[in-house]
């Protein structure tokens, strides 16, 4: 659906927030979830980070926190994948106060795009700034060892849709956003100095989107790897894209859960992909703690 739509009804979620009777504009949705957010808190917020799968702990370790469940913002979706655990946390990394999604939405989960970058929009117009984008994904090198972190330089979107695509408003950005630079390279830079500074294992590379929810073939690797990713996920591109459109610095970081079909020849489970994050919980947080102050 696009921005200047109606709703005549809810249809695509269960959440009766996403999409209700006789909604107005895209941009006012977006005004009236940030109104709902700033009934709780009042503090500036530089940055936002959107949590992967299994890598929502970080949000735990926020000092002086407040929660708000996705369900009680106005057009939030319900997040429904095991390591989402669906809530905005607000507080304190280190003194820099910030946003962090403890959990998102898919395209595969059934929502639009539109409903999947929401989150972003209502971000921008609390002030955020920059935004950090992290992710679990699939290697395509043996390389890229699982528990090692990888730094997002570009991105394929390979999604078959665009969160774009539809009536554009000249409030959120122009019509044909330029995407020379989607992942900012002084943010690219200050990752990959504070990874090596902690020792960790840290590449710099391009992540390709699919749909999903089924992780890929071997053949789909086969084509992916030629078309040169380096990691495949089913997130994070749409948001990406929605961020530049609004002239938001983003930063990207895919932690390395496991080899792609045809890399290897063992089954994927998600349970793998959540078992990695608990693994890398202490280090990727540690790693935030680092990048969010000088990011800022």
């Amino acid at each position: 659906m696009t921005s200047g739509e109606l709703y005549c009804c809810n249809v695509f979620s269960e959440n009766p927030n996403v999409m209700r009777p006789n909604s107005s504009t895209l941009y006012e949705r977006a005004q009236e979830g940030a109104r709902l957010i700033r009934t709780r808190t009042s503090a500036d917020l530089p940055v936002a980070i959107v949590l992967g799968s299994g890598l929502g702990a970080f949000a735990e370790d926020l000092t002086g926190a407040i929660e708000i469940p996705y369900d009680e913002i106005p057009g939030f979706a319900r997040a429904t994948v095991e390591g989402h655990a669906g809530r905005l946390v607000i507080g304190k990394a280190g003194e820099i106060t910030i946003a962090a999604m403890q959990g998102r939405f898919h395209f595969y989960e059934g929502y639009s795009l539109e409903e999947v970058t929401f989150p972003v929009r209502v971000l921008k117009l609390l002030g955020v700034r920059t935004l950090v984008l992290t992710n679990a994904a699939g290697t395509l090198n043996i390389e890229y060892t699982p528990g090692s972190l990888m730094v997002i330089s570009d991105h394929l979107n390979l999604l078959g849709d665009h969160p774009l695509r539809g009536a554009n408003d000249e409030r959120f950005g122009p019509r044909f956003p330029d995407l020379t630079s989607v992942y900012a390279q002084r943010l690219q830079d200050i990752v990959i100095d504070e990874a090596n500074a902690l020792g960790l294992e840290v590449r710099r590379g391009i992540y390709a989107a699919l749909s999903g929810p089924s992780y890929e073939t071997p053949a789909e690797i086969h084509m992916v790897r030629t078309l040169g990713a380096d990691v495949v996920g089913m997130s994070t591109v749409p948001e990406a894209i929605v961020a530049r459109h609004m002239d938001m610095q983003v930063a990207g970081i895919s932690c390395i859960t496991n080899l792609a079909a045809g890399v290897s020849d063992q089954p994927i489970d998600h349970s793998q992909v959540m078992a990695i994050g608990e693994r890398v919980r202490g280090s990727f947080t540690a790693l935030l703690k680092r990048v969010i102050p000088r990011i800022a």
